[in-house]
């Protein structure tokens, strides 16, 4: 579907390098092409027109997009971890406290997306029309593992929400962040108010096919703001 959709020669040497990816032993990088794949076809199916921009050493966008005389450019990446971290602990965190350290790695897992969100807008302050970074992360725990021993984390998602939101208004390049999580336990909201920028759907825990939360934060002082027909788009994708 996509090459049929993607028929310029730069789409076709991307597509083709992606697929190729999908079958490497290295989960970074199998994740990642999994996810530029998955968003393209979902962005595709929701009427966007899309080419995938060629690799260079260039700081540059995964996917330049076209909805009627709109454009905007999407960058995907995915947080896997790497094995090294299985050994590290988690600081401060008693072993025989386990509601706290289920906990403690929700709250490192906000701060590795922050830092992630930082470290791609630098790639991005380029773009005059409208930017999204997509954050897939397939294994919340972000060890490293991937023989099924995986941790429980139990993440506050409206703090996620509020912390990216905060950190989006010094990045007025950036003009939304979605985040794609596959395997967390959302905790019970604590309040009843919500974040008018924000856009977030929770599935049920047995539904493997698809991520557990998706949420898309939207920059409230953002330089190049999404218009409501891209909203509209991004809002089906969720």
């Amino acid at each position: 579907m996509l090459r049929r959709h993607c028929k310029d020669e730069p789409s076709g040497l991307r597509l083709g390098r992606l697929l190729h990816r999908i079958t490497c032993d290295d989960p970074g990088v199998q994740e990642s092409a999994l996810a530029e794949l998955e968003l393209a076809t979902q962005l595709v199916c929701a009427g966007v027109r899309l080419s995938f921009l060629p690799e260079s050493r260039a700081r540059t966008a995964d996917l330049e997009c076209h909805l009627g005389h709109e454009r905007f450019f999407v960058e995907v990446t995915a947080m896997v971890g790497s094995a090294a971290r299985r050994c590290i602990p988690l600081r401060g965190v008693a072993e025989a406290d386990e509601q706290r350290e289920e906990e403690s790695r929700g709250t490192i897992l906000t701060h590795r997306i922050l830092a992630r969100v930082q470290q791609k807008a630098k790639q991005l302050a380029d773009y005059c029309d409208p930017v999204i970074l997509q954050i897939s992360i397939p294994h919340a725990d972000l060890t490293g593992r991937f023989d099924g021993r995986r941790e429980e984390t139990w993440l506050d998602v409206k703090a996620l929400s509020g912390a990216v939101t905060v950190l989006l208004t010094k990045l007025p390049h950036l003009s939304a962040v979605l985040i794609v999580l596959w395997d967390v336990e959302p905790l019970p909201s604590k309040a009843g108010t919500r974040l008018v920028n924000v856009e977030m759907v929770e599935r049920a825990r047995h539904q493997r096919a698809v991520p557990r939360v998706r949420v898309l934060v939207r920059n409230p002082r953002a330089d190049a703001p999404l218009s409501e027909r891209q909203i509209e788009v991004l809002r089906e994708i969720l």
